[in-house]
């Protein structure tokens, strides 16, 4: 089974940042606590790095890195854990950190910038990101207008998968905007007599991302990137108009019990079908139409399909809410790479994951993609991936790095992710706005 290239994430994953910054307050920046055991010391040739990316991915990434390590003769030691986010800050905390690590969400990594384990990047570190990546890209590995860590790789989010044979079959079209969407959803239920929607929220202790997803890509569709930015920062609140009313567009298909849940029953089965059940579905045909990501290209590989516009199952972008609307508005993911070291091996290492090249390496092992400007499209390893790194280098695209990921773990990783389980299972959408919105950090 392929691995999310964002999280396996569990709730409460952060201890609070107020036990952080006393924590850091016997080390700071300055300490030496920053290191990990096998790395940090003068001329030591080892680098540990700690990540969530794990099995068929992390062998693609330590493959990725393999010539560097013999050119340069640094060992780099990677490390892959599930519990990453719970992990990271009990290491820091208790001086085991490693030298390096795979952030999955930027919010998670300024919390640790702002406890004071994490090391400001490198000249070289700051050079490639300003070379290489889009000022919003930089701005997520920064705090406090400092620049901590550099982006990894990258998912574009909010692609619609179907048949193209099925669609081209039935009559049905690929729809230009949001109301379109629904009048397919319609046409497909009302012409077969099935749900059309296939949706899985089930991701262990992370249940719920898969729903956070739909709401961000509703909320940048919708209300724009200022509302977009404004909520992340709890400027506009959960319980907002804006904020309900992406919940009540997402309800039209998810809480319509005659769209969902095809393959799997009814609404009730949203929480308990794992998120990469429905490509299984989608390659039988007991399902039309699914919401996820750019990554998801790897599970419909893994359930037999073979994805391509001319191939069983393709992926247009969920549309715009006025038709028309030019150039592409997406939402996304990745990883920002962040040092508790900074001795001249770390630093190289972190460096070097910062560039083109080691984008181009990855990149052609197939798979992930990243928003790298120096990345080669043609080094993508699907028809989806070449076409989600376009759409990252166009700069005509509105791009928001996903909401849940930004925001603090309290509320990101723990009550959305509860509260989109609470809002499909049947809990009123006043109180669960409400109670999402509670999670927010008082100070």
């Amino acid at each position: 089974m392929k691995t999310i290239p964002r999280r396996a994430l569990a709730f409460g994953s952060l201890i609070a940042v107020g036990g952080l910054a006393l924590a850091a307050c016997s080390g700071g920046p300055g300490s030496t606590s920053g290191g990990g055991s096998s790395g940090g010391g003068e001329g030591d040739t080892e680098v540990t790095v700690y990540g969530t990316i794990s099995d068929t991915e992390a062998e693609l990434l330590e493959q990725s890195w393999a010539d560097w390590e013999e050119e340069n003769g640094i060992d780099i030691v990677y490390e892959a854990s599930k519990e990453f986010e719970t992990q990271i800050p009990v290491r820091a905390q208790g001086g085991n950190a490693p030298d390096l690590a795979i952030f999955p969400q930027p919010g998670l990594m300024r919390d640790m910038a702002e406890a004071g384990y994490l090391k400001e990047a490198p000249q070289t570190v700051i050079d490639n990101v300003e070379e290489g990546w889009s000022d919003d890209w930089a701005a997520y590995g920064q705090y406090d207008g400092t620049q901590y860590g550099a982006p990894l790789m990258a998912s574009v989010k909010g692609w619609i998968w179907y048949s193209p044979s099925t669609f081209a079959e039935n009559g049905w079209e690929v729809p230009t905007d949001w109301q379109g969407l629904l009048d397919l959803t319609a046409q497909i239920q009302q012409s077969t007599s099935t749900a059309p929607w296939c949706i899985g929220f089930g991701s262990d202790a992370a249940t719920g991302w898969p729903g956070t997803d739909w709401i961000e890509d509703i909320v940048l569709r919708q209300s724009g990137t200022d509302v977009y930015d404004q909520w992340v920062a709890n400027e506009i609140p959960f319980t907002s108009p804006e904020i309900s009313s992406a919940f009540e567009e997402f309800g039209k298909i998810a809480l319509n019990a005659d769209y969902v849940n095809a393959g799997f029953g009814g609404v009730d089965t949203i929480v308990t079908t794992p998120f990469g059940d429905p490509a299984t579905a989608l390659v039988q045909g007991s399902c039309a139409l699914h919401h996820q990501a750019s990554f998801y290209d790897g599970f419909i590989t893994d359930a037999g399909g073979t994805v391509a516009e001319d191939g069983d199952i393709w992926a247009f972008l969920t549309p715009p809410f006025e038709s028309g609307a030019t150039g592409n508005v997406v939402t996304g993911g990745g990883e920002i790479v962040g040092a508790f070291s900074d001795d001249e091996a770390t630093q190289k290492v972190q460096a070097y994951l910062s560039s083109a090249d080691w984008a181009n390496s990855r990149v052609s092992l197939g798979g992930v993609i990243s928003a790298n400007k120096g990345l080669d499209p043609a080094n993508a390893s699907s028809e989806i991936l070449t076409e989600a790194i376009t759409i990252l280098q166009d700069p005509a695209t509105t791009f928001r790095f996903d909401a849940s990921d930004l925001m603090p773990s309290a509320v990101g990783t723990g009550t959305f992710f509860k509260g989109m389980n609470d809002w499909v299972n049947g809990t009123p959408q006043a109180t669960v706005l409400e109670q999402i919105e509670g999670g927010w950090p008082s100070s």
